[in-house]
């Protein structure tokens, strides 16, 4: 034997001794206990230092989400299993919501949201082709994606300043006889005026999605009670991209009180299939072979029978395990957003006069995502903003701006079909020129919050920001 194959087998040899007399439990605990340390030793966070880049969003996480990934890994289950069984659980307990479906994105939850409400098994009150969801222009693209691609027509109407959410005086123009839901996004952590739009659709009898991709952990007293925001309409969907509200990579949520709403995201989420039954679990109904289904034959295997036109929307997981670690720190991390905000808030409370500010809506305690700023006359975002990032602080558009301005929209505009726009759109239009972000995620310092402000002061002052 070469030396090369003395030092292969040493480490054989040696893998085979760390696992000798060992249980498999006793074995999984040694690997996890040295990942801990591996996580300890090689993901510790590095202490901000002034000229550091300072991010408007990160991952924050510790040894308890690394462990989770390798015990799952160790598994080796990979697809949805006791981990996204677990992750629904903790999440609805904190939602105070009956029924939660994990997913493996935000953009498709938006789109198991919005093809629920298309079931046949709401009767009447399915949106159809042709029908028409009332929502917002300024925001993220996948709010309105899913309804353009069924043929749904979206409908546009304007937002506010400085709250940079739906303005509810313009509900009543926007509505028709086509009108079926309203789906609009909790703009970067502050709740729309769920008091007006709630009335709004009891009044019309339409649905209401709550976009809370941005918004995880955010309160609105309506009634004079405290919810969750996701948790007063009639579905809400979460994202857990890296740089939300909490992470496991790629993954979203969506939760319902509503448990017929809950049958169909369930369906549309696996396949279109007609059968709860989890995956590797079989005839929990005791119905698997006896029933008749569509013309199919009398006990067809009801694990493939279909009742929708879906899609395999299902996260892994790997990715659960990582939310559920996640989940046990939320708390933390929405005070802490909370916190940097307010600090960043009193700290750039000088410039009013050159900037506006964001404000939280009313009876709304915000999760904030970010940090909106909007450039008054005599500040030109366009040198404000390159100056920031300059000076290492990262900064964010409002997403699309004003999505029909967008490409995608070209066709469309083109034809003068498939939407349609209330009003002017003037502030939408505004945000699109004048509006830019940063961030307050829970991995901020003082230090790092109270740098952001003094690079944007520093951005104004030489950026001309004098008002004309």
């Amino acid at each position: 034997m070469d030396a090369v194959g003395e030092i292969e087998q040493a480490g054989i040899d040696r893998r085979k001794d760390m696992f000798e007399n060992k249980t498999e439990t006793q074995a999984k605990e040694e690997i996890l206990g040295m990942v801990k340390e591996y996580c300890e030793t090689f993901h510790k966070k590095k202490e901000y230092a002034e000229g550091d880049r300072i991010p408007y969003a990160s991952r924050v996480y510790d040894s308890a989400e690394m462990c989770n990934l390798v015990d799952s890994a160790l598994e080796f289950w990979l697809t949805s299993g006791r981990y996204t069984e677990e992750f629904e659980r903790k999440l609805s307990k904190y939602l105070g919501v009956k029924f939660c479906s994990l997913v493996n994105s935000g953009s498709s939850a938006n789109l198991n949201a919005f093809m629920a409400l298309t079931s046949p098994l709401l009767g009447e009150r399915r949106i159809r082709r042709g029908d028409e969801i009332i929502t917002v222009a300024a925001g993220f693209p996948t709010t309105v994606t899913p309804a353009i691609q069924y043929g749904a027509v979206p409908v546009f109407v304007d937002v506010t300043i400085p709250q940079y959410n739906i303005d509810v005086a313009m509900l009543g123009e926007a509505v028709s006889d086509r009108t079926k839901a309203v789906m609009i996004a909790h703009t970067l952590g502050n709740p729309f005026d769920l008091s007006a739009v709630k009335a709004f659709c009891e009044k019309h009898n339409l649905w209401l999605v709550e976009d809370n991709c941005d918004a995880l952990g955010s309160t609105y007293t309506i009634d004079g009670q405290v919810r969750f925001t996701g948790t007063i309409g009639d579905i809400g969907t979460s994202s857990f991209y890296p740089p939300h509200h909490m992470t496991m990579g790629e993954g979203g949520a969506v939760y319902t009180d509503n448990p017929l709403l809950h049958k169909a995201i369930r369906s549309f989420r696996d396949w279109g299939r007609d059968c709860v039954c989890p995956s590797g679990r079989d005839n929990l109904c005791g119905h698997r072979f006896d029933r008749q289904y569509g013309e199919l034959p009398l006990g067809y295997d009801h694990k493939y029978v279909y009742s929708h036109f879906g899609y395999n929307l299902k996260a892994t997981d790997l990715q659960a395990a990582i939310g559920c670690a996640q989940l046990d720190k939320f708390p933390s991390f929405v005070e802490r957003r909370r916190h940097n905000f307010a600090r960043l808030r009193a700290a750039l409370a000088g410039l009013e006069d050159k900037l506006i500010l964001p404000v939280a809506c009313e009876n709304a305690d915000p999760s904030w995502f970010g940090f909106m700023i909007t450039c008054r006359e005599g500040v030109e975002r366009g040198t404000v903003v390159p100056f920031i990032e300059s000076k290492g602080v990262q900064t964010r558009m409002l997403f699309a701006g004003n999505l029909v301005k967008h490409p995608c929209f070209d066709e469309m505009r083109a034809k003068g079909e498939g939407f349609r726009v209330v009003g002017s759109l003037e502030n939408t239009d505004r945000i699109m020129r004048d509006t830019f972000w940063v961030g307050v995620y829970p991995g901020m310092t003082d230090a790092m919050i109270d740098h952001m402000a003094e690079t944007i002061k520093a951005a104004v002052a030489a950026c001309g920001g004098e008002n004309k």
